[in-house]
């Protein structure tokens, strides 16, 4: 591929996950794109990167991501007055979700999980959004209850706790910063 000062290659792949990759400077014959890729990110030249998902509840939030690989359990796992992850044993457990993205894999427990986002929404210690492998009802459900803008099918090994992100759920896409 010949690329140029000004031109840009989006890379696309199954998952739905979007690069854009910009290079600079004189034409260069690029072989392979990824690689390429690669080594604008160690050289801390990447632009931005956006993941594409499914759209559970609309919005959109900027914040600090929170990550989890654990599937978290809202009812029992999460305290609804305060937002701190109560769950034993759980990686998050005694940090609060409040004004975070929260990302996970999935949730699991009790349909009164439902109930525990939209109380955590009421009491102000929501998270301001949630990004999820797989959504499952009851997630799902609170999202909507309590108005908190979620996103499925997104592949979270992207993204690190403490990253700047916004989402769009109205594309049903992730902005990494």
């Amino acid at each position: 591929m010949r690329r140029g000062t000004d031109q840009r290659k989006v890379q696309t792949d199954d998952d739905g996950f979007r690069e854009e990759l910009f290079l600079r400077g004189k034409q260069e014959q690029v072989q392979n794109p990824h690689e390429e890729l690669g080594r604008m990110r160690q050289r801390g030249d990447r632009k931005m990167t956006t993941l594409k998902g499914r759209i559970i509840y609309k919005g959109n939030a900027s914040g600090e991501v929170l990550k989890t690989n654990q599937a978290i359990s809202f009812y029992g796992g999460v305290n609804g007055d305060t937002g701190v992850v109560e769950q034993e044993g759980h990686e998050l457990k005694g940090q609060c979700i409040a004004g975070k993205i929260l990302v996970f894999p999935e949730g699991k427990g009790s349909t009164v999980g439902s109930y525990v986002l939209y109380r955590l929404k009421k009491n102000g210690k929501a998270p301001l959004g949630m990004i999820t492998k797989t959504c499952e009802t009851i997630v799902a459900v609170g999202c909507i209850i309590g108005e908190i803008p979620c996103l499925d099918k997104i592949e979270i090994e992207q993204l690190k706790t403490g990253m700047k992100i916004s989402m769009d759920c109205e594309k049903g896409t992730v902005k990494m910063k």
